[in-house]
């Protein structure tokens, strides 16, 4: 079929064939369908939307335009997607302790995206480490380390990243079915068994409403399930930062405290056990939730995940001695000076997207695609939501690279903040999502 008469359908809405996605993605891949033609129908699709089996169709499409990985290993294979916020280093953490409790997790991740991080820029904090290895390193490294974090190469899902840079510049990035074909397409390319996402909702996030995250979680859901590949969802709070730090080289700080046992948080510890429960009791691992989390909390407490992660780091090209001693591989920035509230109190709210402004402003993120990252940057020590703060207790610190880029980063902290004398209220997970 021609590529316009696809688009016209799809503008008509009319429900569209396997055959004929197939077809139009083959042909976005080879290069014989032009730029004009996807754009025009990513607008049908953003207008008229998808059926379930047309978003898995086009997610097929778009997973089979590449090399499909495919494994023999020992134990399940799986992996976690978060659709991203202020804080969210849970991958650095949850790939470890999946790999200690006999799992594989080949993870295939990106870099920042608007105001949110990205899990590809805080390993880029780690001097050695190769975020774009060959398929065969990569497989080498998710057999004997049980886990590798990776960036997603040429070679899986091509036709997704030429149809995301048209979206980007044609105002179709928020269509679900569009959403959804691209985080599921690499993920059905990685060769998956299994699939947790994590769906952030709230000021932080980019889902603000329940109504949104619950809309794509349960299209993730459904798709992915429709493609073979055994899927649930969370829906999880970004009213406030996940992780007390934003930024590249803070955040894997962080996540070395947290393997180590050094550094406990509440938030982050129910999130990451909850979202590797999900997984445990996917692949028969374990019965019930409670032991399951048992089981990936024992790999702190024995030091199992922190050996795994340091295992990944050292095959990837990283320190072999990173995880001891991180605090001498990660470069401090120049500045490092508190932000205070302008009144004692307690925090009310939090507008979390201002905070990953703020990082972006110190130079910790994009504003356009070709920026460099200044990973030393960023926010330490984010009060959250309830906790008191006074002239004695600042909100954050600031680690930033010059006055001036401090300056600006400090009044958005400040305006990001509401301190009044009632608490806010916190809850880490919202809802979960099964097929």
């Amino acid at each position: 079929m021609l590529p316009q008469e696809v688009i016209r359908r799809k503008r008509d809405g009319a429900a569209l064939s396997r055959d004929e996605v197939q077809e139009f993605i083959a042909g976005l891949t080879s290069g014989s369908v032009s730029e004009g033609q996807v754009a025009a129908f990513a607008m049908a699709v953003f207008f008229k939307g998808m059926s379930r089996e047309e978003a898995v169709g086009l997610t097929l499409a778009m997973r089979d335009s590449g090399t499909v990985l495919t494994w023999d290993l020992p134990g399940p294979v799986v992996d976690k997607h978060s659709s991203g916020g202020i804080g969210d280093n849970l991958s650095l953490m949850l790939a470890p302790m999946l790999a200690a409790c006999g799992l594989y997790v080949p993870m295939i991740s990106g870099r920042g995206l608007g105001h949110t991080g990205g899990t590809l820029d805080k390993l880029d904090s780690i001097p050695g480490y190769v975020t774009q290895p060959g398929l065969d390193l990569f497989r080498k490294v998710t057999r004997d380390a049980g886990c590798a974090i990776i960036g997603q190469t040429a070679d899986l899902a091509p036709a997704d990243k030429r149809l995301y840079g048209i979206r980007d510049v044609t105002a179709t990035v928020e269509s679900i079915p569009l959403i959804t074909a691209s985080i599921l397409s690499k993920k059905l390319a990685a060769g998956l068994q299994h699939l947790v996402l994590d769906v952030k909702v709230g000021s932080g996030a980019f889902m603000a409403t329940m109504e949104e995250a619950v809309g794509l979680a349960e299209s993730l859901v459904a798709v992915a399930n429709g493609a073979g590949l055994r899927t649930t969802a969370l829906i999880t709070d970004m009213d406030e930062p996940l992780a007390p730090y934003a930024g590249n080289a803070l955040e894997v700080a962080h996540a070395c405290g947290f393997l180590t046992g050094e550094i406990v948080n509440r938030r982050v510890m129910e999130i990451t056990l909850a979202l590797g429960a999900e997984l445990l009791l996917s692949a028969r691992i374990d019965s019930d939730a409670e032991t399951a989390k048992a089981r990936l909390r024992n790999t702190i407490d024995t030091g199992a995940a922190a050996e795994r992660f340091e295992r990944m780091v050292a095959a990837l090209g990283g320190p072999t001695d990173f995880l001891r001693d991180h605090q001498k591989y990660l470069i401090q920035a120049p500045i490092i000076r508190p932000v205070f509230a302008d009144e004692n109190g307690v925090v009310a709210s939090i507008r979390t997207r201002e905070l990953g402004l703020a990082v972006i402003e110190l130079g910790g993120g994009r504003r356009v695609a070709t920026d460099m990252i200044d990973h030393r940057v960023g926010l330490a020590q984010l009060l959250g939501k309830g906790f008191a703060a006074d002239f004695n207790t600042p909100l954050c610190w600031v680690h930033a690279a010059d006055e001036a880029s401090f300056e600006r980063a400090a009044a958005i902290v400040k305006s990001a903040y509401s301190v009044g004398d009632a608490p806010g209220k916190s809850t880490a997970i919202h809802a979960r999502i099964a097929a």
